[in-house]
């Protein structure tokens, strides 16, 4: 049997000894193994990842501006339009018809020129080319002008190898 001041020193100790038990969760059942310890740190660690707050973004400038959104190129499952369009200005559509005016004949006589009326859309290189094409002749150079009505008018200048009026006359002009 214990005296009364054996056992209140027991009880002092044994209160002392849980406290520290509980306070430090030291388990003393079983011996602490390194392996058990790494995945239970591994466990906390992961969990704690999966609850970790997200950075707030830094803004650098004053204005904001949408992101840009993904755009994926055409893959069509038809063709929409069935054939190709046809070049409307070939050598036909450029030159329309030739000038027969006084000043134009002028130009033919004095200048070895042809005068043309001719598509608003056409270059001087497509007008060359199409007066090669259509008169198999060779030009010098050729000079544009679009008159007020909204016409494009060329002077097509000829080599001295061909003679404007031949042409002219075989052409159909005089």
């Amino acid at each position: 049997v214990l005296s009364g001041k054996n056992h209140l020193e027991l009880c002092l100790q044994l209160k002392a000894y849980l406290r520290f038990m509980f306070c430090n969760n030291v388990d003393t059942t079983k011996k602490t193994d390194p392996k058990a310890k790494a995945l239970k740190a591994a466990k906390a660690v992961k969990s704690a990842q999966a609850f970790k707050k997200k950075d707030k973004k830094i803004r650098t400038k004053v204005t904001f501006h949408r992101p840009k959104t993904l755009t994926k190129a055409r893959d069509p499952k038809y063709p929409r339009i069935s054939a190709t369009p046809r070049n409307k200005l070939d050598h036909y559509g450029i030159l329309k018809y030739p000038l027969t005016t006084e000043s134009a004949m002028k130009k033919i006589e004095d200048n070895n020129t042809l005068v043309f009326i001719v598509d608003i859309r056409a270059d001087k290189k497509k007008i060359k080319d199409a007066v090669k094409k259509m008169y198999d002749i060779q030009t010098k150079k050729v000079n544009t002008l679009i008159r007020p009505d909204g016409t494009k008018k060329a002077y097509v200048r000829l080599t001295p190898d061909y003679d404007a009026l031949d042409v002219a006359n075989k052409i159909g002009i005089i």
